[in-house]
């Protein structure tokens, strides 16, 4: 492992790096105070980073606060991009949310994990989502159970092997047999539901997306409160018309 010249490990300092963007992020800025509170870190320590990464241009200084810079756009925003069916399938998310009027999102599949490529909905459905990119277990979300559903019993099996089934509510499945089970059930019917497993209170339905090579390339969802959204939405209303939005997604990728 490299050292640098204080004798610090490259990949430690690396990671300490992260970690005080991550806050700066979560925090929507903070001083070098507030980073030592919340990492213990010596004060020439926190100095350092910043001074790094401000002279980089990722962070903005302004009465010694310390935000984030419009410089990660662009290492944030290729990625995106270069995912099959990005600009396709962020015009059938507004769409979902329009047609609704609850939220809408694409989900895609990486190391294991959800990532909301997409969400719209609320008063603006074209107005950019703060979560995109937010990573989320499959095994809680609708969009993710019907991923999970369109791979091999041997990719799933490796799934549930490596990954904790960790409980976000008290309907969020956590047996790995009871997880198999309801994967069935998704491939029978065609659709996966999330009832408030993911987030109490919330309920959703999501669609696998293919591409026109038969390539899965992520799942549609629409979500909202129980209180807004009945059993009727989840088990016939939404899957048929997320359904359809797949088709039209996956058509439209023949032309893109």
């Amino acid at each position: 492992m490299l050292e640098n010249k204080n004798g610090t490990s490259e990949v430690s300092t690396t990671r300490t790096s992260f970690e005080i963007l991550a806050l700066i992020r979560d925090a929507g800025g903070a001083t070098i105070a507030e980073i030592r509170a919340e990492t213990d870190l010596a004060k020439s320590t926190v100095y350092r980073h910043l001074k790094t990464l401000h002279d980089m241009d990722y962070l903005v200084e302004e009465d010694g606060e310390y935000r984030l810079s419009l410089r990660f756009l662009q290492l944030s925003e290729p990625p995106r991009i270069r995912r099959p069916g990005y600009i396709v399938a962020k015009q059938k998310v507004i769409e979902l949310a329009i047609e609704t009027d609850e939220r809408a999102l694409f989900l895609v599949e990486e190391g294991f994990e959800g990532v909301y490529l997409h969400r719209a909905g609320g008063r603006n459905p074209l107005q950019s989502d703060t979560m995109i990119g937010k990573r989320r277990p499959l095994h809680a979300l609708a969009a993710g159970k019907a991923i999970l559903a369109e791979w091999s019993d041997e990719r799933i099996e490796e799934f549930a092997e490596t990954t904790a089934l960790d409980g976000l509510t008290e309907n969020t499945i956590t047996d790995r047999d009871v997880l198999f089970e309801e994967l069935e059930q998704v491939r029978e019917r065609g659709y996966a539901t999330n009832m408030s497993e993911h987030m109490d209170g919330l309920r959703a339905a999501g669609v696998p997306v293919y591409n026109h090579e038969d390539d899965l390339i992520g799942a549609l969802s629409v979500f909202g409160p129980n209180g807004r959204v009945s059993q009727d939405d989840i088990e016939s209303t939404y899957p048929d018309l997320l359904e359809r939005k797949a088709s039209e997604l996956k058509i439209d990728l023949t032309y893109d």
